[in-house]
């Protein structure tokens, strides 16, 4: 079993924060814990360590064109993320993730909760439509509290179930920078993602 810090949450508040305990070394870190010495892809609210063969993609919501999450490729495994507003002393992920399991079972999933690297975590198997039929897809989400932010991760192909597959993308998901910012916002609130100054919504994030 993975190391996890779990912080006590202040009087009051219902969860406490979930992250593992070398969180603040090998991440994911606050931009205040990051500094500037490695090259990074700026996408708002989130830095990311560039590296070869990672493709990066960005989900756009149709009504209001903001960037909604990000997702990254590599070796055909996925990892979607989104940064989210947290309150200072309590966290989030624990009450998340009991929603998240709640409705993958109304919508007639299965889901198995674990632990992970990154601390509880839930592999589900979803029913998913296509031109074929019926089939399942298995996904893990996991999810860290940092200092006034949630990170949250949906891990997607053999990364999903595959231990050795993980390690690449656990490394992505170490990788990332968050910058929070200082502008007050309620808690669950998605943090400001944007495009790379490159303007290109999907494509490649190779390390040159």
């Amino acid at each position: 079993m993975t190391d996890i810090q779990t912080s006590l949450a202040a009087e009051g508040d219902d969860y406490a924060k979930s992250y593992p305990a070398d969180r603040a070394e090998r991440g994911p870190l606050d931009d205040q814990e990051a500094g500037s010495i490695k090259p990074s892809i700026d996408l708002g609210a989130l830095r990311v360590e560039p590296r070869r063969g990672m493709q990066m993609r960005l989900e756009v919501e149709k009504a209001s064109s903001r960037v909604v999450a990000v997702t990254f490729e590599l070796d055909g495994s996925t990892i979607q993320v989104q940064p989210f507003a947290a309150p200072r002393s309590s966290g989030l992920w624990l009450g998340i993730k009991e929603q998240i399991a709640e409705q993958i079972r109304t919508q007639g999933g299965e889901v198995i909760p674990g632990d992970g690297e990154f601390g509880p975590e839930l592999v589900s198997t979803v029913p998913v439509q296509s031109p074929e039929g019926y089939s399942k897809r298995t996904v893990r989400f996991i999810g860290v509290d940092g200092p006034r932010w949630f990170l949250r991760g949906v891990v997607g192909g053999p990364a999903a179930t595959n231990p050795d597959a993980a390690v690449a993308i656990h490394d992505i998901f170490r990788s990332l920078v968050v910058v929070r910012g200082n502008t007050p916002m309620p808690p669950r609130d998605l943090l400001p993602l944007r495009v790379p100054d490159s303007g290109n919504k999907e494509g490649s994030a190779d390390q040159v």
